[in-house]
Formats: structure tokens, sequence, C-alpha cells
């Protein structure tokens, strides 16, 4: 775990996650079980992630798990009913880009109302937390800011059918810049990242107003050991190890030149807790990322290599409400939590890789 030097290791009290039952929940409970003295989860078991409808083996077996719907006021009912958090880790939320357009009410549901009705059960119970940290995510900014060929920056906007069609990919005369969440503008293009802004402006207005603390992470791709190997709609770096282990050649949308800031889940993990126990917080939201990009293309070229799999081919395709680059500046999460990346694009496809060549049933996509 990656804390600032003033930061206790240990604050204890009660951590109530919700959604912690997923991705990066399970990687987060061993050091919530020995950060904090009672820690409780909250969350659905939704079929796409888990599929057997059973507690995972990767969630810390001192974490308490509360199976419920974090949308339904009467979850925060029966939990808050025993349960007086001193922090609150808000993961719980539906992820999928592209499955946000066709799913939006589905989306905003959960992760608005889902939010919403969190709130409203701390406060119907008098039970505020002394802090709340929210998970959100870099598609708040959309495509984020460009600088034009003078160095001023701009925003784009959404790219358009007609330009895509056309393979107009980047914007002419321009080049992008890190998301920064201090100085770049949110302005998600998709319904998922429509919900996240919502949750952060939600979090923020009643936390102020109870003087509750906020750390609000907006995470870019996470990716490594233990993301779901059924869910269509996440995990790309997972479905193109599939891919590659079954001898098929990885087919790259656009021009194969997408940029992505590539997080594994250990970085992630640290950055969390660190957001739960640190001893500061500015209440303004931080990026967390490995803090550079890579292409597509290149992490396509590594897992490749790793299965000695066909080089990645170039498709031409498109997704709607997928930005073109994407990577973020970590200088706030490094001042304020005392947190850095620790692992480069390589180390982690070699422990994602490595973790799903050992798994049971795996399928080859």
């Amino acid at each position: 775990m990656v804390t600032s030097a003033t930061s206790p290791v240990r604050p204890g009290g009660t951590v109530l996650v919700t959604g912690g039952a997923g991705f990066i929940g399970c990687a987060v409970s061993p050091a919530l079980v020995e950060a904090f003295d009672r820690v409780v989860v909250v969350d659905n078991l939704h079929p796409q992630i888990h599929a057997s409808g059973e507690r995972p083996a990767e969630l810390h077996p001192k974490a308490e798990l509360v199976v419920a719907d974090v949308a339904d006021a009467a979850t925060w009912d029966t939990v808050l009913a025993d349960v007086t958090p001193d922090v609150v880790i808000h993961l719980a939320a539906e992820t999928g880009t592209g499955q946000s357009l066709e799913e939006s009410t589905r989306h905003t549901h959960v992760n608005v109302v889902g939010t919403s009705q969190l709130l409203d059960g701390l406060n119907r119970h008098g039970k505020l937390p002394r802090r709340i940290v929210l998970s959100s995510s870099r598609a708040v900014y959309g495509e984020g800011a460009w600088a034009d060929a003078d160095g001023k920056l701009f925003y784009p906007g959404q790219r358009t059918s007609q330009t895509l069609d056309k393979s107009q990919w980047d914007f002419p005369g321009a080049t992008p810049v890190a998301m920064k969440a201090s100085e770049t503008f949110p302005a998600p293009v998709s319904v998922y990242g429509a919900t996240k802004l919502a949750q952060e402006h939600v979090l923020q207005a009643w936390a102020k107003s109870y003087g509750v603390e906020t750390v609000i992470l907006r995470l870019q791709n996470v990716y490594g050991p233990g993301q779901s190997l059924i869910n269509p709609y996440t995990g790309i770096m997972s479905l193109f190890c599939r891919m590659a282990m079954g001898g098929k050649s990885i087919p790259l949308y656009e021009d194969g030149e997408v940029r992505r800031d590539f997080i594994l889940i250990d970085d992630v993990a640290s950055a969390i807790v660190a957001g739960a126990v640190s001893s500061t917080v500015q209440g303004e939201p931080m990026d967390i990322g490995s803090g550079e990009y890579q292409t597509i293309g290149t992490a396509a070229q590594l897992i490749a290599a790793h299965y000695n799999a066909p080089a990645p081919h170039v498709t031409g395709q498109y997704r709607q409400g997928d930005v073109r680059h994407a990577w973020a500046d970590v200088t706030a999460a490094a001042e304020v939590l005392g947190w850095k990346p620790q692992y480069n694009l390589a180390q982690g496809i070699d422990r994602l890789a490595n973790w799903i060549d050992v798994q049971p049933d795996v399928q080859p996509a």
C-alpha cells in the first residue's frame, strides 16, 4: 500500500464498500482488512460479473458481504441498522461505455440513483461518515482538451459518425494533452461518462452541505489479475489475451494508434486505500493512471508476443462513444495522497496474462 508519510497506516473503525465484491473491491479488500476494524461490503453479485452468483474467492474472508442492491432504499435501512461507517468507499457502478448507449436507464439508475440512495440512507439513519471515497472515471472528460498549432487549448467535443466514416480519427492540426482534473473541463461523450460526472456532482453537493470529506478518483483504464473474463463490455486487455491465447490476430479499431492509460489493478487498489486512510484530502477530483499513454497497438503487440500469436491487425472499425486519446496527469494524487503508480505496461501485461493462463475453464475469444 502506498500512502503519504503522514498518513495513518491503520485508522481503525468501520469501512463500508459498495460494489465491493467486484474487480476493484476484491483487490482492495486485503488492505482494508488490515487498515480497519470492520469491513462491510454491499454488492448485488450481478450475473454479468458474477456468473455463479456466489461470493468471489478473491474477496478477503474477513470482509462481511451483504448481497443487496445499492439503488434500493431498503438496502440501506437494513445495512445501516447494523453498520456505522467511518469511511465509505463507493465503487458500485455499471461501467460499460458502449453498453450504456443501449441501456442508459440501467446505467443511470445504478450510478446516479444508487449514489443518491446511499446518501439518503446515511442521512436518514444519522450515520454520516467522516469521508467518502468515490471511484470515478476518465470518461467524465470525453475527448478532453487538445492543443492547436499555437499551443492554445480547445475542446473539440465528440467525434461524429460522418468524420469517423471517413477514417478521420484525430482532429486536424491538433495535439491531445493529458487529462488533469484541476485544468481539464469535463465533457462526457458517453452515457456512462455522464452518469459518473453526475455521481461526482451529487456527492460533492451533499458532502459539502454535511461536512463530509470527499476523495474523488478519476480512474483510467484499469486491468489486471481478477478482472472479469465473461463481461463483454469491459476488460479489453483480458479480451486481447483470450484472443491471442487462441492463436488469433488481435483486431485493432481505428488505426491502432488510439492512446490509453492502462493502469494495473495493484496501483488502483493502492490509490483507493490511500484515499481512504490518508490524513490529508483536498476535496476535488484527482486523476489515477500510469501517468503515461500507450497505444492500443502497443498493448496488443505485447500481448501477442506473450502468446506467440500472429501480429495484431488494423480493422478501421470504430465504436460510438469511444474517445480518441486519454491519459492522466497524476500530479495531484502524488501531492495529496503520496501515491504513485509502481508498474509499467509490460509488467502489468505479464501479471494479467500469467493469471489468465492458470484460470480453470478459461475460453479463448
